[in-house]
């Protein structure tokens, strides 16, 4: 299925490897390092028909849309605006994920609203819930921008399980579909499952993989990064090993990770993106925070949302730490990474 070769040596004037990585961070001439260039990829997923982007988000976002507009049709019945309301609105809010201090904004100005546009009856408040949702989410509709820098490198971070493989894979689809070159960065050498996945999606996208069967992490993807300089490729998209915030160790080994891409290309990672699980709910946003303190998080995926009802934690994150979401993921078909559109998905939630 692939071809499989060894890296060639440097010569002695190519890039002094150990100077760059100082501190012994990274051996990488010490790391076995192969290529892994992938045939015509193959579409193994069942063809589906096709859905309208709006149609799709409504779908992917089904199981969130009945936890949270469920409850809010009941309340939007009719009747007086009270102090009931609120409570009720409260706790429906809470419940749906979207955190403390995210409600406790919603909720007071949403009260604002209802006095200044003298709201009488729950009908009304529908739209106008929406439209203080909406407010709150819109900043973080900034999309990816991957033509700053050539080539541009994408690091991806979060903890086990939270579908970064995935999400790597849709990613080089992606950019492939908008005629850019892509080089994947197999930087989880501590799973031989993470690099099999990932030869496997570079397959499907007709891209080379550079993966190591042992080593440093960070000598994979400084090779990658050295390689895609050469070669002119337009994007380089580099794994790292799932961790958990607490796990200080692991923590540092990915700041190693950033530093050494630095030393390699001189201003990367362009983007850090974080994936998150959304079913973790209000877990994600410690996961946020930890992350982000320890490397500067530059964007964020949400992923897996159509296996969840814990959509809002948006909500949450938005309140906590404003990051832009670059993506959010509402299948498991190949283009069912979409840009996050903050509209879109306000309106997938209540309609």
């Amino acid at each position: 299925m692939f071809n499989i070769f060894k890296k060639k040596s440097q010569p002695d004037n190519s890039i002094d490897k150990e100077t760059a990585v100082n501190e012994t961070e990274v051996q990488a001439e010490a790391v076995p390092v192969v290529t892994v260039s992938a045939t015509e990829p193959k579409e193994t997923e069942p063809k589906k028909a096709a859905l309208s982007f709006t149609e799709r988000l409504k779908q992917g976002l089904s199981k969130t849309r009945q936890q949270l507009g469920g409850q809010l049709n009941s309340l939007f019945g009719g009747g007086k605006i009270d102090a009931d309301t609120y409570e009720e609105l409260e706790t429906i809010l809470l419940t749906s994920d979207i955190g403390v201090a995210a409600t406790q904004r919603l909720l007071d100005n949403l009260k604002k609203r209802v006095k200044r546009e003298n709201l009488q009856d729950t009908t009304a408040l529908k739209q106008a819930l929406k439209a203080e949702l909406l407010a709150v989410l819109t900043p973080l509709e900034i999309p990816l921008q991957t033509n700053t820098h050539a080539p541009f490198v994408i690091m991806l971070a979060g903890v086990n399980g939270a579908g970064k493989t995935t999400t790597i894979g849709k990613l080089a689809k992606q950019f492939q579909s908008q005629g850019k070159s892509v080089l994947i960065a197999a930087g989880d050498t501590f799973r031989a499952a993470a690099r099999e996945q990932l030869q496997v999606w570079g397959q499907r996208n007709n891209v080379h993989v550079i993966a190591s069967e042992g080593g440093d992490a960070a000598a994979v993807i400084f090779d990658a990064v050295n390689s895609a300089m050469a070669k002119k490729i337009d994007i380089v998209i580099a794994d790292t090993a799932g961790r958990l915030p607490t796990q200080m160790h692991l923590m540092d080994e990915i700041k190693k990770v950033q530093r050494v891409i630095d030393k390699a290309y001189p201003g990367a990672p362009h983007e850090i993106l974080l994936v998150i699980d959304a079913n973790t709910g209000q877990n994600a946003v410690s996961q946020v925070k930890a992350f982000d303190d320890a490397l500067g998080i530059t964007g964020l995926v949400l992923s897996k949302l159509d296996g969840s009802a814990k959509g809002g934690v948006i909500a949450a994150i938005a309140e906590a730490r404003p990051i832009p979401v670059r993506f959010i993921g509402i299948g498991e078909a190949i283009d069912d990474l979409r840009p996050f559109k903050a509209q879109a998905f306000v309106d997938a939630l209540f309609d």
